[in-house]
């Protein structure tokens, strides 16, 4: 998981953590735990993501090899 990636594709979209949590029907807690490596996205809040972010591809964000 590549926090920093995350976090500056929801800004160049405009998507507050608030809006991402709302969406994803997740606590901030939860969404900063998965963002944090703690717990896992699950692959329909991947999908999710990646529909909200209009993302062409997950992989650099979710698979990647740094450590957030």
């Amino acid at each position: 998981m590549n926090n920093k990636k995350l976090t500056e594709a929801m800004s160049a979209c405009g998507v507050s953590i608030a809006a991402m949590c709302s969406r994803l029907r997740l606590s901030r807690s939860a969404f900063y735990r998965k963002t944090r490596g703690i717990s896992e996205f699950t692959r329909s809040e991947i999908q999710a993501i990646v529909d909200i972010l209009q993302l062409d591809s997950p992989m650099d964000i979710f698979f990647s090899k740094e450590v957030s």
